[in-house]
């Protein structure tokens, strides 16, 4: 935290005292007197608009705590030049082009932040102001290195957290920095790290890693990163065996409590976040107390960090992380190569006949997100340039000026959000956020037969895809730390459980750490984990399920072939045949009760059931309305039979399922069913059931089958004094007396059982109410045509 404080610290107290003096500079001819020691690592050119540049020449700093009462003294870095070549670069390749900026040239004005937060404020402030000649005291206006409006850096996310004004970051990945409250005029082209650990954590589940330790640097960037890995993993049921945060520079008693921590855990899975300076003590350690076996996941600040590769590629050897994009610049490679040498170089000697991490532009992630930074600035300019006087996007149609942008501006920053462009084959776009589309390729750490690191691209991350088609891996191509390729490592708490055992979570420990212990009697485990299969009861009512489906397709068989008796066409044909066909539906949506339940079979069964038997109880409805208004029709002067043809008598059976129809769409698309891992029944066994999510959904289905049937009751009762040989209203009273008898019955039943028994006595329900309308309704009809044909003609139909 002492890194965040003083981050705000810097960015309250500079950048306010900064802009009062940058306006009255602009605005009065005051005296400009340059303090502090001469800044010798600057590289300047002259252009229309010089775009300022923080970059960490120099980095790996010894940190100290300053006193504010002396000096500091001088820090000592280690020296990097490629992502400054690359701006340098990208600003040659500008100038040259006459598609962009024709009329308008840029320059540069590159300073070195040291990767060290009072140095890069420091060197910032210079770069938004100008720079005089030392003590020349002249007038602001006659400053030698023009102020820069937009600054493209820097690299660690908390220097850019305190370099704060127009500022475009390459390798700054914190999510922190998408809040556009508190960093308004921030930009990026290096993606967030919600995106990264979104990716870190579907790759940890991809290969079952369940248990896994994780650590990172004292730093805001691992901070954060850690925090939303640790959050993202709970999705997956991924549990940490433990977080550990150490100092940016680790003394022998930090490193070695960390290392005995990787030692002593369970979990041969490490995600570390850092950079490489920071782990090659840890590496150091390890090699030291022989801790070789652990399968390393890098961020992406060190995913591709050859220079590890040397010293530790033992111990690395099958590492996986995910990097940023990588491209092929043209014309880059031999730019770096000619680069001229300093002493004790003499300047005419040649990079091409050796190979130096400086020219390789085999891995150009970082390197590609500053070309980037250089042309979003670069066709941000160009549509501002364009712009028309009175069409402009500022008040009164005005647009920006290019004569003289200051770094308080808002104009530019406006273009710069709304600017996409393609460059190298890619299309550039940024969210509300100002953050790039996420994309990231997955690198395994392979060693070539020479000794030397191969970077293999097995897998890619894609933000922009579906959920489930994001992250794609091409796990045999994979080289794991043992140097196979066959099988990846386990990092697990406990083991599965075998076929026969079930799960028993310990104690004060996370969910992935469990006993195993024997099933319960009467249950088995099919398979690994907490699957069981009830045998008897299953498959009993699997048995009734299926034989009333074939029963209700036996009766169909039958009314098919006796369709022109009189017994069959004088109980109206179509709705029978309709009623049958749902009946069937009715009995086999029992099955999908029955086995283990998935997410998408409880969304399925509990809409499947409500509407099936809707059907049902519409068609029976149908029957018992038309007869008793044939009865009605008799009656002088009635035409009432005209509004219950065949055609209307299918569109009330449509109207009433429409109804349930909607009642499930709503429950389905707010509050679905879905699979759940009930422990709360029985402590010693695991019951996977299905969760209904909307209660109030379950009992509206339920209501308005009861209401229909109720209407139908009602209908039945009316009719029942009519000639018997002229309806069936009797026997659908009797069936709908049963109906209600199990449905009544079903209800303190089913809200009093749990587990198996509880979907037992929703199949049984389903089974009872439906082998009821089938035997009243349609066993007399299939008595009188198999085993009494003498019924079956006209004349008999005609006794009253």
């Amino acid at each position: 935290m002492a890194q965040l404080n003083a981050v705000l610290l810097l960015h309250f107290t500079f950048w306010p005292l900064l802009c009062i003096g940058l306006q009255s500079q602009y605005k009065s001819k005051i005296k400009c007197i340059f303090q502090g020691d001469e800044d010798t690592y600057s590289f300047y050119k002259g252009g229309d608009v010089v775009l300022g540049a923080v970059f960490p020449l120099h980095s790996s700093p010894i940190s100290s705590f300053s006193s504010f009462k002396t000096k500091p003294e001088p820090t000592k870095y280690k020296l990097s030049l490629r992502w400054m070549q690359t701006m340098i670069f990208a600003v040659r390749e500008i100038n040259q082009r006459q598609d962009l900026l024709p009329n308008l040239s840029l320059g540069y004005h590159i300073r070195d932040s040291g990767d060290d937060i009072p140095v890069s404020v420091k060197r910032s402030l210079l770069l938004v102001n100008g720079q005089p000649e030392k003590g020349s005291g002249q007038s602001c206006k006659d400053i030698q290195k023009q102020p820069s409006p937009v600054i493209v850096g820097d690299a660690a996310s908390g220097v850019s957290m305190a370099v704060l004004r127009t500022l475009v970051s390459y390798f700054a990945s914190c999510s922190c920095l998408s809040d556009k409250r508190e960093f308004p005029a921030f930009m990026r082209t290096m993606p967030s790290d919600l995106f990264q650990i979104k990716a870190l954590v579907k790759l940890v589940h991809y290969f079952q890693w369940a248990w896994v330790g994780v650590i990172g640097v004292e730093s805001d960037y691992a901070r954060f990163a850690i925090q939303l890995f640790l959050k993202e993993s709970e999705r997956f049921d991924i549990c940490p065996a433990y977080v550990h945060f150490y100092p940016v520079v680790l003394m022998q008693d930090a490193v070695e409590e960390l290392v005995n921590i990787l030692k002593s855990s369970s979990a041969t899975v490490i995600v570390n976040f850092s950079g490489e300076s920071e782990l090659q003590s840890i590496l150091k350690e390890c090699r030291r107390q022989n801790v070789t076996h652990l399968q390393w996941i890098a961020s992406e600040a060190w995913a591709t960090s050859k220079a590890l590769w040397g010293d530790f590629g033992d111990l690395l050897k099958g590492t996986l992380g995910f990097a940023i994009r990588r491209a092929d610049i043209p014309h880059f490679g031999s730019y770096l190569r000619r680069a001229h040498n300093w002493p004790p170089c003499n300047g005419s000697e040649s990079l091409d006949d050796v190979y130096t991490p400086y020219s390789d532009v085999s891995q150009l992630r970082v390197s590609y997100n500053v070309y980037k930074a250089v042309y979003l600035i670069a066709h941000a300019l160009h549509d501002m340039s364009a712009c028309e006087p009175g069409k402009g996007p500022f008040q009164n149609g005005a647009c920006g000026s290019l004569s003289q942008i200051l770094p308080w501006q808002v104009c530019l920053l406006y273009y710069m959000k709304r600017t996409n462009f393609t460059t190298l084959g890619e299309e550039v776009r940024f969210d509300d956020n100002g953050d790039p589309i996420a994309s990231y390729d997955l690198m395994n750490w392979q060693r070539e037969s020479d000794g030397s690191l191969q970077l293999v691209r097995v897998g890619f991350y894609d933000a922009s895809l579906e959920d489930d088609k994001d992250l794609e891996i091409d796990e045999p191509a994979i080289m794991w730390h043992r140097g196979e390729k066959v099988c990846a490592p386990e990092s697990l708490c406990s083991k599965s459980c075998l076929p026969g055992s079930r799960k028993a979570r310990q104690k004060g420990k996370p969910v992935c750490c469990f006993d195993c212990i024997p099933c319960a009697e009467g249950e088995i485990s099919n398979q690994t984990g907490v699957n069981f299969l009830k045998e008897p009861l299953g498959i009993i009512l699997w048995a009734f399920s299926a034989f009333g489906a074939c029963a209700a397709l036996a009766v169909i068989v039958v009314f098919i072939k006796y369709r022109k008796t009189p017994v069959i066409r004088g109980n109206n044909v179509e709705l029978s045949f309709l009623l049958l066909l749902f009946l069937c539906a009715c009995f086999l949506i029992g099955l999908t009760f029955i086995g283990k339940p998935t997410d998408w079979l409880c969304q399925i069964r509990y809409p499947a059931f409500g509407i099936s038997f809707t059907l049902c109880i519409s068609c029976i409805l149908a029957k018992t309305v038309v007869v008793l208004m044939a009865f009605r029709a008799t009656l002088p002067g009635s035409n009432v039979m005209k509004w219950f043809d065949p055609a209307k008598q299918r569109s009330s059976v449509i109207l009433c399922t429409f109804v349930q129809a909607l009642i499930c769409t709503i429950w389905i698309t707010t509050k679905p069913p879905f699979a759940s891992f009930n422990t709360k029944f029985m402590s010693a066994a695991i019951i996977v059931e299905c969760a209904v999510g909307s209660e109030i959904g379950f009992w509206c289905v339920l209501g308005y089958i009861g209401l229909l049937a109720c209407l139908c009751f009602l209908m039945a009762f009316l009719a029942r004094k009519l000639p018997d040989n002229f309806n069936e209203a009797k026997f659908i009273t009797f069936s709908m007396l049963i109906f209600f008898a199990v449905w009544i019955t079903f209800i303190p039943v089913y809200v009093s059982s749990r587990g198996k028994y509880m979907v037992a006595v929703h199949v049984f329900a389903i089974l009872a109410s439906a082998f009821g309308l089938l035997l009243c309704i349609f066993a007399p009809k299939c008595y009188i045509v198999l085993l009494k044909p003498e019924k079956n003609d006209k004349k008999h139909m005609m006794k009253t």
